[in-house]
Parts: C-alpha cells; structure tokens; sequence
C-alpha cells in the first residue's frame, strides 16, 4: 500500500468537474487514487459517475453545465450561488487539496480563493488557453501550484510561459471496450448485422443539444432516403428530448454505439476526440447563438474546435461552423464516410496517428500517484 492513507490519517480532497467529461475524468481519477489509499475522503461538484465513486457531491453537472456567452448570462445569478456555496463548503471542511477538471470560468476563479486559504491546487484536464484567453496563464503563476497535462503540445505550450505542466498521457489511450459485442448490440436493437449505422452525438448538455438535435435528425433522415443505413442516437442521461420512432436510442453504452458506427455526425466537444480513437469517421458541427459565435470568433486563437483537427494541427474531420450546421450540408460531407471512399480512408489512417500522439494507457494512475505524492510532501 502507498499513498497518502499509508500514516492512518485521513486525506480530504475538494474536486471539481462542471461538466459530464469531467464528471468521467474525475470518477476515474478518484478510483486510480483509492487504489492506491484507502483513507481518502473526495467532495466535491460532479455527476453520476463521482457519485458512483464514492464523492460527496455538493451539486450535480447537471445543474452546472452551460455553454456560450448569452447563455451563461442567463445564469450568472445561479452559478453566483454555486460559487459561493461551493466556496462556504471548502472553508467548512478544509480539505488538504484541491482538485479542478477543465471547466475554467468557475475553476480558474475557485483556485484564487482557494490559494488566499493556504489551500494547495491541482489542476487535472487543463483549460485551453492556447485557443481562448491566454491571459489566464497568470492565474496558473500565481494560484496552481500543480498542473497535470494530457497533451504533449500542451506541456509544451504551458512550459513556454513559465508554467511547469507534468505531462502525464491522454485519458482516452484507455477508453476500453464497449459492455456489448457487437452481435450483441445488433440485437438489443433488432438490426441486421450487414446494416449501417449512422450514430448522431448531438452533445451533452441540454441547451446544446436542444440546438442541434432537430438538425443532426433532419441530416440523417436525409441520407436515410437513399442509403441502407439505420439512424442511432447516442443519448447523455443528462439531457431531455423528443424521440423519433425511426432513431434507436443508445443511453448504457455510448461507446458501442460510436464503436459499431459506420459514421457519426458529432457536437464538437469531447465526443469527437472520442470518434477518433475509437476509428469512427464524423463530421463535427457547432453551433451557438449568434451572439455566442461572433464573440467566439473574436476570441478563439485556434485554427478549429475539434479535438482530433487540433492535435493532428491541419484537417482531419470536416468541421461546420455556425449557418454551416444544416440538414443539407450535413449530409453531403456525411455521404462519402458511408462508403469505402478516399475521403473515408484518409481519415481512418490520420485517426491512426492521432491515436499514436496520445502516449501510453495509464493517465489516470500517473495522475493520482503525482497528486498523492503532492499532498504528502506539500
């Protein structure tokens, strides 16, 4: 046994996820830690999976998940709330560390408090500040004493400007199998094994997919028209919409409905990174409000807002943008994923070399040995 529990005094960790990826990250983070101590004691906000794992969660990511400018000021009130709850619960339990998953309008700003109680912060799946609001790396010189990277460009970036970032490998080089073989998934759903399936991601928050979920329908019912295919709807159990009788509906086992995919039509976000490793062809689709976008394109440094186009640094997966995102243009970039064209080849071989990029399986282990060993010696 190593870790902090080895002394028989218990640890206290604060951790912090806002959405449902890193409501994913930090229930596996959380178990690689309890591996490796037994006397460690996890609060936090989170989502089902923390649950699971044994957190005490303060709110869930159900009630915190909010994307784009006009739509988080829908809910500043709220959110206020939940700063200062969240804030009131560290000072309560004055655990020995803190740690924060992505989400970096409410991290970012908890790490300031936390660093004026003396309370040391691990930062674990970090912001993205090489794409938005780089004057953020002040806040990593002053108030993250422990930053933990999964992307060695990222490393590289953060090292760049004074920010030391463990590089400890992508999370996703262990997604592992789905529950279901693939006979097996084609039962549940009573499809024929020579059928294909066109998985539709349209996101997992609820205001998210509200905006997208009519138009990824609309595009697969399209390509529907004059394809063999079978429309299948990877659903967040987070997220309430209108179901279709012609659209299976996968909610247990997201991973075999992208696995067993012929192609996906995906919300840019963790999904598409997702497509990737696991050799799905997609095209990614974002859109917010009008509002939301023009300041988006006013902010964002980055060349394009999908995971696997930034990691490879050109394009690999067709992404539209904005008006772009239309039933039409939809499937006419879709069509030649359906079949064993150039298109679909290409994409198949450059998802190989960014499955490669990734590093070794072992993120999560890597991570909870550093954080432990972090809380042990200060």
């Amino acid at each position: 046994m190593t870790g902090a529990g080895k002394t028989g005094e218990k640890k206290t960790y604060f951790i912090i996820a806002g959405e449902a990826s890193g409501d994913l990250h930090g229930a596996k983070l959380v178990a690689a830690m309890k591996k490796r101590s037994r006397n460690l004691r996890f609060v936090g906000n989170g989502g089902n999976k923390m649950l699971e794992e044994g957190v005490d969660l303060l709110y869930h990511t159900d009630q915190l998940s909010v994307m784009g400018f006009s739509e988080i000021f829908k809910h500043i009130p709220f959110l206020l709330k939940v700063f200062r709850n969240t804030l009131k619960k560290i000072v309560d339990i004055k655990p020995d560390r803190i740690i924060l998953i992505d989400y970096p309008g409410f991290n970012l700003r908890m790490a300031k408090k936390c660093a004026k109680l003396s309370i040391p912060t691990t930062y674990f799946i970090l912001p993205q500040l090489w794409a938005w609001k780089e004057n953020r790396i002040k806040t990593f010189h002053k108030f993250i004493d422990h930053a933990l990277s999964i992307f060695p460009f990222e490393q590289i970036w953060y090292k760049k400007r004074g920010v030391r970032a463990d590089y400890v490998g992508h999370p996703f080089t262990e997604l592992g199998l789905p529950k279901q073989t693939k006979h097996e998934f084609y039962r549940k759903h009573n499809l024929k094994e020579n059928t294909k399936i066109l998985t539709l991601l349209p996101g997992s928050r609820q205001q998210e997919v509200d905006k997208m979920w009519p138009i990824f329908y609309e595009a697969a019912r399209e390509i529907k028209k004059n394809n063999n295919v079978e429309i299948m709807l990877a659903k967040s159990s987070g997220v309430n919409l209108h179901l279709k009788e012609d659209c299976h509906v996968e909610e247990e086992d997201v991973y075999a409905s992208i696995l067993y995919a012929t192609a996906a039509i995906t919300a840019s976000g963790t999904a598409t990174l997702e497509c990737a490793v696991l050799d799905t062809p997609q095209v990614v689709c974002y859109r917010v409000s009008s509002f939301s976008g023009f300041i988006a394109k006013q902010m964002n440094r980055a060349p394009f807002v999908s995971m696997p186009n930034l990691i490879a640094g050109r394009t690999v997966v067709n992404e539209l943008l904005q008006k772009e995102v239309n039933p039409n243009n939809i499937a006419r970039h879709l069509l030649p994923l359906l079949k064993d064209s150039p298109q679909r080849k290409a994409m198949l071989q450059d998802f190989e070399e960014i499955r490669k990029s990734l590093g070794i399986p072992g993120a999560y282990e890597r991570a909870a040995e550093s954080i432990l060993k972090r809380t042990r010696h200060g």
